[in-house]
């Protein structure tokens, strides 16, 4: 085994891993904790601070994705709905239930029918203490909605799914993978990788001081940076074409509601939350192209506009204007489609001893571990002597 050795005063060899992560955001967390819980020797570098960027920058949601039955994406809103319920299990603290109410309007792009349907599919789905009741609010009580227009309303729904402080979530999982034996390097940045017979050696700095590390296995699980991150990676591994989607969220310090609101924007038939946060509220969000450096990524003045438009649509009396805004970048698969219609299913690059993490949702961290974790276990020719460790009872 390589022990720590100084080379110079600014290069040090650190001790060899099984698996070494790369990428600090929820993914990357859940990764090291599944592996470290397994047994194996794991390394996970984070450039900045742990869930700094897109899982700081989420609408802070816990849920099933009841929108995503719409194209029948059944087997990820299961998942999604199973996830949610482990969560709220072992992070009862950050993982709070709400009830979602969901207005219906002539012009909507569905009938009150259709989305009645949709909640006893998403109640079936769910199974049983999961969160699967739901309601239809009578016209009688739409008055006592936050001031909710109701020109043109023709129904409102109501039904349950969770939030969280995603952060918070993400910090809680790496201080697991810790407690399991995984060593944390942050703040460094990845520099490069180069393949060798045994793995991987790494490369990754802070300041003038440079560390290598020899892995067995190299996760990546750098969230928009995963191509650039393999594009250091000598010989360059396996790599899916990738649009990064700008999702802008809005805050104001007033609370409109203790509520959560589930609302279709009129510009153009999007999903948008309308979410308490902290004592104030936030909206978010929205989908737009990115091909910049994911370190530049801001909020447009057209998507705080687009935002605020929604809310005051909603609830004319809500006068007020936001405070903060701040944007995130979702990956997804590169498509003709608009970025909401496209899937939300994670998809895998993988190579001989590596693996890039290409998406994934919030809801879904420990899913997309436990399946990489499988990945990782038979690249090692590990999978007959190891078992992924089961997270669903270790509590964060």
């Amino acid at each position: 085994m390589i022990t720590d050795t100084t080379i110079n005063s600014r290069t040090t060899i650190e001790p060899a891993v099984d698996v070494c992560v790369v990428g600090g955001g929820i993914h990357g967390a859940g990764v090291a904790q599944a592996a470290a819980a397994s047994g194996l020797s794991v390394a996970l570098i984070e450039k900045s601070d742990w869930g700094a960027s897109t899982s700081s920058k989420s609408s802070k949601l816990i849920h099933g994705g009841l929108r995503y039955l719409q194209s029948a994406d059944f087997a990820l809103v299961r998942e999604s709905l199973r996830e949610r319920r482990t969560l709220l299990n072992i992070a009862a603290d950050i993982v709070k239930p709400n009830w979602f109410y969901l207005p219906v309007y002539e012009g909507s792009a569905h009938a009150p029918w259709k989305i009645r349907l949709g909640l006893i599919l998403y109640r079936l789905l769910a199974g049983r203490n999961n969160l699967g009741s739901f309601k239809q609010i009578p016209k009688s009580d739409w008055g006592k909605l936050e001031g909710l227009n109701t020109f043109e309303l023709r129904a409102v729904f109501a039904y349950q799914d969770a939030q969280t402080d995603d952060r918070q979530l993400t910090q809680r999982v790496v201080k697991s993978a810790a407690e399991h034996g995984a060593k944390l390097y942050c703040p460094f940045k990845f520099t490069t990788a180069e393949k060798t017979t045994l793995g991987y050696r790494v490369t990754m700095t802070q300041n003038d001081l440079i560390k290598t590390i020899n892995c067995r296995y190299l996760v990546n699980a750098a969230g928009p940076w995963v191509n650039r991150v393999a594009d250091k990676i000598d010989p360059k591994p396996s790599m899916i074409n990738i649009d990064l989607v700008q999702g802008t969220h809005i805050e104001f310090s007033q609370q409109l509601s203790e509520r959560c609101f589930y609302l279709e924007a009129q510009q153009d038939r999007r999903a948008v939350f309308v979410l308490p946060l902290k004592g104030g509220t936030m909206v978010g969000t929205t989908e737009k192209l990115f091909d910049a450096n994911p370190e530049s990524v801001s909020p447009s003045a057209d998507e705080v506009s687009y935002l605020t438009e929604v809310v005051q649509d909603h609830f004319p009396h809500f006068n007020h204007r936001p405070n903060n805004a701040w944007a995130g970048l979702r990956v997804l698969p590169a498509t003709e489609q608009s970025p909401f219609k496209r899937s939300r299913e994670v998809l895998y690059g993988e190579s001989e001893s590596y693996l890039a993490i290409y998406g994934g949702k919030l809801t879904g961290y420990r899913a997309t571990a436990a399946k990489v974790m499988a990945k990782v276990l038979v690249g090692l020719q590990m999978n007959t002597t190891h078992a992924v460790k089961d997270t669903s009872k270790i509590k964060l």
